[in-house]
């Protein structure tokens, strides 16, 4: 809960009562290596907040295929923001690459919150705004980089994932193939 707790003071200031009420309103999880928190076809019921730990978010494609959409680490948040606040199906699945711990909380618990501590709604739209952001850059990336472009600077701007997921997942996430994913790695070397 510290984590969580000095990740929103970076963003709004809390009272020692506000802290409290987060504290007592957020759920934990203790979550397996490829444990799957979310399958495809539910509804996404919870907002993710990744205290240990690594994910994945992806969809499985009409030939069978998984295509990885978002990785989170420590710090960062992970759901289908479509369905969690629609109340429509997923389309998606959440997979942790690694045991890992979460704190968690329901899109009406997360309404209730906003209310008793309505400077949460910026602490979250700062979030959202820099995850939407990030999904841009990536699109754009997609567009205009080459795979090996693409690798770089996935790993100069976000080193630690290139150490801690699978390549198949990295590469599945860059767009490219796992061994185009180790012809740049020998390259480099």
């Amino acid at each position: 809960m510290e984590r969580l707790i000095r990740h929103i003071e970076k963003s709004v200031a809390l009272t020692p009562e506000e802290k409290e009420i987060i504290a007592t309103t957020f759920h934990s999880k203790k979550v397996a290596k490829k444990e799957i928190l979310h399958t495809e076809g539910s509804v996404c019921q919870y907002n993710y907040f990744i205290g240990k730990g690594c994910f994945r978010l992806y969809l499985i494609t009409e030939n069978g295929k998984e295509q990885v959409i978002q990785l989170g680490l420590e710090n960062w948040w992970i759901t289908d923001y479509s369905s969690y606040t629609s109340g429509r199906p997923s389309k998606f699945y959440i997979q942790a690459l690694e045991n890992s711990e979460v704190l968690y909380i329901s899109r009406s618990e997360q309404e209730a919150l906003f209310e008793k501590i309505p400077a949460l709604e910026g602490y979250f739209r700062k979030n959202l705004e820099r995850a939407y952001a990030a999904s841009l850059t990536r699109i754009e990336y997609l567009f205009l980089l080459s795979g090996e472009e693409r690798y770089l600077q996935f790993v100069g701007t976000y080193p630690e994932f290139a150490q801690r997921i699978p390549q198949y997942i990295l590469a599945s996430f860059l767009g490219i193939s796992p061994e185009y994913v180790s012809e740049v790695r020998k390259k480099m070397s």
